[in-house]
């Protein structure tokens, strides 16, 4: 079995949020030793304790939690990280990404670490393609951010078109390239 690696496993607000347990499981099935951060906005969609079930690790929440050691945790999890991979990521995280806007515990975390970073936009094709989040996307290119999609497909909203978040399986080939 390959060594084991610490993957931060970034989760926002949106729709394909429980796409992001059978990413946890991938990685978990893989070896790697799994960290959830979800933004409050994604526990709207699937709930902490299914990603700490399938991860087996606690669920990172809230940036002002008390920590269990003392660590200031987002540079704790960005420090130790061999990769962060943000799927979903909402055109919200993007564009705090590419302003450094650290808000909450994952944009800290994310501007904190030294790791790759693999970003899974998915979002109403309106959305993705709009002006400021394609600039938001080429301004992370720049930065050395990677991204994986998005597909064309059917949205949440019924349309057909590009903002679908890319496969399970396209994702994990993507992290494993990274690590």
């Amino acid at each position: 079995m390959k060594e084991k690696k610490k993957i931060i496993l970034g989760v926002t607000g949106s729709i394909a949020a429980y796409k992001a347990a059978d990413l946890a499981s991938r990685f978990v099935q893989q070896g790697h030793r799994v960290f959830v951060v979800m933004t409050a906005q994604a526990e709207r969609f699937i709930a902490p304790l299914t990603l700490q079930a399938i991860s087996r690790n606690k669920v990172y929440r809230d940036m002002f939690e008390a920590p269990e050691a003392w660590d200031i945790e987002h540079v704790a999890l960005a420090d130790s990280a061999d990769l962060v991979v943000i799927a979903p990521a909402t055109a919200n995280v993007i564009g705090k990404l590419a302003a450094g806007l650290c808000d909450d515990l994952l944009t800290c975390a994310v501007t904190a670490t030294k790791a790759p970073v693999l970003i899974a936009p998915a979002m109403n094709e309106g959305m993705y393609t709009h002006k400021a989040v394609q600039r938001n996307v080429e301004t992370l290119k720049k930065m050395g951010y990677r991204f994986v999609g998005p597909d064309k497909g059917r949205l949440a909203c019924g349309k057909t078109g590009v903002g679908r978040m890319s496969d399970v399986e396209a994702i994990v080939r993507a992290a494993g390239e990274l690590l």
